[in-house]
């Protein structure tokens, strides 16, 4: 008797991690990328790129100066509220602010790959204006810039509170599931690190609660050469860019 309670609990143990498996494949992108924050969009877009029928909307500050940057935020974050900031840090830099898809104003449905060639036909879109294009990605999105910067030109690179996997960061949360064979949201920075050839400053928050130093250190190592390394002191993950030491860094790199 005590065998067969045994084994249905085991049973039902089985079914529950089963199910827990499952919604972590069907459910990822849910748990990856969070749009609803920006669907309130306050100011309207003036910039537009057509990907096959998809319009993916954003801005631009500071137009007509022959340096660039794009920027590509995080999983919830409103780029639209970075305008202003970024146009008084950068005033001799012309910023791009595209939503991803599915965010703010842009259609479709946001996917690793999808993020990816959108980064891809933004640069291709911009750089024929601009003498350079520089890029800057946060959190999710220095997962966008890393593989952007890996496959086009960039003049340099600012990666804000990285991380070496996305897959990494995730086991580190859910070390009881086999995260590496359930995700397909990847975003692999330190497979491509390797490629790149620009400057880069990686940017840190010390307090960050979301992506660990760890995480970010092992981003740091896969670079062919060191990075440049800004710690910002007594930042959190969603407050780094509050702190004075962001903006000094930011532009002195850029600028």
């Amino acid at each position: 008797m005590a065998v067969r309670v045994l084994l249905v609990l085991l049973s039902l143990a089985l079914v529950a991690y089963g199910g827990i498996c499952l919604f972590m494949v069907l459910g990822q992108r849910q748990q990856v990328y969070h749009p609803e924050p920006t669907w309130r969009v306050q100011q309207a877009p003036d910039f537009e790129l057509d990907r096959n029928s998809v319009h993916l909307r954003g801005w631009v500050v500071n137009p007509g100066h022959a340096k660039a940057l794009l920027y590509f935020g995080g999983n919830g974050e409103r780029v639209e509220d970075a305008r202003g900031d970024l146009s008084r840090w950068l005033p001799d830099r012309t910023i791009y602010l595209l939503a991803y898809r599915g965010y703010a104003a842009s259609d479709g449905t946001p996917s690793e790959a999808a993020l990816v060639d959108d980064a891809v036909a933004l640069f291709d879109r911009v750089a024929p204006r601009h003498s350079t294009v520089a890029v800057l990605g946060r959190s999710l999105g220095s997962g966008v810039a890393v593989q952007l910067a890996a496959r086009r030109p960039v003049e340099r690179l600012v990666l804000v509170t990285p991380f070496d996997s996305l897959v990494r960061v995730a086991s580190g949360y859910f070390p009881w599931l086999p995260v590496n064979a359930l995700m397909r949201e990847r975003y692999e920075s330190w497979r491509y690190a390797s490629a790149l050839r620009c400057p880069v400053l990686v940017i840190r928050a010390e307090q960050d609660e979301i992506i660990s130093a760890v995480r970010t250190a092992a981003l740091i190592q896969a670079f062919p050469q060191s990075p440049l390394e800004q710690v910002v002191a007594d930042a959190g993950h969603n407050t780094v860019q509050d702190y004075a030491d962001y903006r000094v860094a930011l532009s002195r790199f850029l600028q």
